[in-house]
């Protein structure tokens, strides 16, 4: 029988600029996916004029997200690596290169590098239940190891 568990997960943050020594995740949301990679779209395809299939690579980021309960030590690092890398008027970008190592239950390890950060949200927001939403902190990455 196959182990399917997820709790245990950790992960590791680098930012080249912000966080050289990089901080630990552990925080995870339990009101939407924690640590979640979409699948992607690595080739194309098209018919010729007489019916005749093609296809062509076509070159993708590695889009990840992480969710993290709000306020947590985990929510301040990564607001922290968010804010620091957000484009405002008069206000420099720390242009981090982020590098995301997870390191799944069963001993096994992602590692995703040259990445960026792109998505997150500049503050706290409520939910309907009357609890604050957990914060998801979205990525792009050129490759994994």
């Amino acid at each position: 029988m196959a182990d399917i568990s997820g709790n245990g997960m950790e992960i590791s943050v680098k930012g080249s600029v912000t966080f050289p020594s990089g901080f630990s995740v552990t925080s995870f949301a339990d009101d939407s996916d924690p640590f979640d990679i979409p699948e992607i779209q690595i080739a194309d395809t098209a018919m010729g004029v007489n019916g005749d299939l093609v296809s062509w690579s076509t070159p993708a980021p590695i889009v990840f997200s992480l969710s993290i309960i709000p306020n947590s030590e985990d929510d301040k690092n990564l607001a922290i690596l968010f804010e620091q890398n957000r484009a405002a008027k008069n206000k420099k970008s720390a242009k981090d290169i982020v590098t995301i190592t997870g390191i799944y239950p069963d001993g096994s390890k992602i590692t995703l590098n040259n990445g960026v950060i792109t998505n997150g949200s500049v503050g706290n927001s409520v939910a309907s239940a009357g609890r604050l939403k957990s914060k998801t902190y979205t990525f792009a990455f050129q490759s994994k190891s």
